[in-house]
């Protein structure tokens, strides 16, 4: 068995804004799947399994999409003059300092800085 890759699905009532942040803001490369469906190659990538509780889960949530950096507060700054809205101000965590990006159609998606070690650094 090989598994080739993953596939993530963000919903968006304006998928074609969310489109244009990823194509344009972002610079990820993308292929057309077919009439102006877009689908995006992404930078690399871990998963986490974590316990079914807190409020997370609780909340209904059993998968999130979350996008890393290596200074907050720099690519928030810079995704702002993009146009891109960051919601509210930096939470620190344990595990590492947040925001929420608020894309078009009321697609919330968390960029975090970690402070602890991520599995990418090690490929």
């Amino acid at each position: 068995m090989s598994i080739t890759g993953a596939h993530v699905l963000l919903y968006s009532s304006e998928p074609e804004q969310v489109r244009a942040i990823l194509r344009d803001v972002f610079g990820w490369s993308n292929v057309d799947a077919g009439g102006g469906w877009l689908i995006f190659g992404l930078p690399p990538a871990e998963v986490a399994v974590h316990p079914a509780e807190g409020p997370f889960f609780e909340a209904g949530h059993q998968h999130q999409f979350t996008l890393m950096c290596d200074n907050l507060e720099k690519t928030t700054t810079e995704l702002a003059a993009k146009g891109v809205e960051v919601a509210g101000e930096p939470h620190t965590e344990r595990w590492g300092v947040h925001v929420t990006l608020n894309f078009p159609g009321g697609l919330k998606v968390m960029l975090y800085q970690p402070f602890h070690p991520v599995a990418i650094s090690r490929q």
